[in-house]
């Protein structure tokens, strides 16, 4: 789908309801539940051209006590595949991919599944972290807090070696937005590999004094290093429950919103990955009929890009 030339896109809502990697069972319900909220629904009364490909198989958290430092790398590796396929299948039809997990590891898999695909991969990654552990540095063993290291190479193989490049993506290619160190969940070792690393990095402070002006830098910033680009959206960068470690003093989930359509309307957009709601912690259901009325929102200002010339 040429983004420069078409006034419009449609999306692909992908389901994985996945928790392999996370530290807890509860977010594989998120597709549903957002669902459920009317996240589709929204999206058609809006006119935005959207199809349902439901969901992956569900895989729920598991203790794994056995491998204290990579908790259930079999059931996140075989997740990560199945995304990178169906990615395929989606983006062979010519639409955006709009996948609901699920726990960050998923992530891993979309950007197995769009390099597939050809031509340079970009990653904005509004996160309250930054997901920089790896096996040897993590003291938690959960595959959540490693993704981007394993998208740059580094961590288990197994899991760094999913797709058709090695690494996944160039640090150049990455863009650290939201970040909180003042949260506390920020282990040493990954602030020092961000001290090395080439990646964007615009932290939680820069993002709050101007989310526009912040988001539109790094989205520009991107779009000059790569054709296409993803957005991974972590609910914990924003100040709301209902996800498994809440990071005080994030984003207001409105200026999230705000960030995301500036993300999202990219011409070289080329899907959003939504990740760490957990509904089982959404005692109301209040965050999934906000959540979802925010993300209808966003896409439905995001399916005419702006204009801009391919780089």
């Amino acid at each position: 789908m040429d983004r420069n030339t078409t006034s419009s896109r449609e999306f692909a809502i992908i389901g994985v309801p996945s928790s392999a990697g996370a530290r807890r069972a509860g977010q594989e319900q998120a597709p549903s539940v957002l669902r459920a909220a009317g996240l589709v629904s929204s999206l058609e009364e809006r006119g935005v051209d959207v199809f349902d490909r439901g969901d992956l198989p569900k895989v729920v958290f598991r203790p794994d006590p056995e491998n204290p430092r990579k908790q259930n790398l079999g059931d996140v590796g075989r997740v990560a595949r199945n995304v990178a396929v169906e990615l395929g299948r989606a983006r062979g039809n010519g639409t955006c991919p709009v996948v609901l997990g699920g726990d960050c590891t998923i992530t891993i898999g979309v950007v197995a599944g769009l390099l597939r695909q050809g031509s340079s991969l970009g990653l904005i990654y509004l996160d309250g972290d930054l997901d920089l552990n790896t096996p040897e540095t993590t003291p938690s063993g959960i595959f959540d807090g490693m993704v981007t290291a394993h998208l740059v190479g580094r961590g288990d193989q197994e899991l760094a070696l999913i797709g058709p490049e090695y690494p996944l993506l160039q640090e150049s290619h990455l863009v650290y937005f939201g970040y909180n160190v003042s949260a506390g969940g920020i282990d040493p070792p990954e602030l020092s590999a961000l001290a090395r690393s080439a990646a964007l990095r615009f932290p939680v402070e820069t993002a709050r004094e101007d989310p526009i002006a912040a988001a539109s830098e790094a989205v520009a910033a991107l779009e000059g290093r790569v054709e296409r680009i993803l957005v991974h959206f972590d609910l914990d960068v924003a100040d709301t429950p209902a996800v498994d470690v809440a990071h005080s003093n994030g984003l207001p989930l409105e200026s999230t919103v705000e960030i995301l359509k500036v993300f999202m309307q990219s011409p070289k957009c080329a899907g959003l990955v939504v990740t760490e709601f957990n509904p089982a912690l959404d005692v109301d259901g209040s965050v999934a009929r906000r959540l979802a009325a925010h993300l209808a929102e966003t896409l439905s200002a995001a399916r005419h890009p702006r204009r801009g010339e391919a780089r």
